[in-house]
């Protein structure tokens, strides 16, 4: 079943977009941290909408890490963690499902002191395992565990779909 088409998707990421700069109103910039390649995608789009509305330096980082396995090998920022001092870091992903993927996406953070960790995510399902709390939601839902969120982000193709 289809929740979002590509107009709605655009819309929430405008929204979202708003949102992040109406919460961030005093900050000089702001670092997106996407997350592998769905939340880097969702990530890009943001800041493409970001940048469209602000003057505001925005950097775009990926954080990579194995969401089955994420101790298995390094979280990298894809940046020096010393760079992220005292910045203000929007951790971005598609769908925040558990909380796990999040969670140890803001591993390198921790090795640094940021003004502030701030979480945005397409879709918030609402059975979180682990102590995530989002910031920035475009869809909201209550489903079951068996249920399976698809999102794909590709121009005319993009959609949310519930399986």
């Amino acid at each position: 079943m289809k929740l979002l088409t590509e107009r709605q998707i655009q819309q929430k990421i405008t929204r979202l977009a708003i949102e992040i700069l109406e919460n961030n109103l005093e900050e000089q910039s702001l670092i997106l941290a996407g997350v592998n390649n769905k939340g880097m995608a969702f990530a890009r789009l943001l800041y493409e909408r970001l940048s469209s509305m602000s003057e505001k330096p925005i950097e775009l980082i990926n954080v990579r890490l194995n969401p089955a396995d994420p101790l298995s090998e390094p979280i990298s920022p894809g940046l020096d963690v010393e760079a992220l001092r005292d910045r203000v870091i929007i951790l971005t992903d598609d769908v925040a499902n558990t909380g796990r993927t999040l969670f140890y996406a803001c591993k390198p953070f921790l090795e640094t002191l940021p003004k502030r960790l701030e979480v945005a995510v397409l879709v918030d399902r609402q059975h979180k395992l682990f102590p995530i709390r989002v910031d920035y939601v475009g869809l909201s839902l209550a489903t079951t565990l068996k249920e399976n969120i698809e999102v794909t982000l590709q121009g005319d193709e993009a959609a949310v779909f519930l399986d």
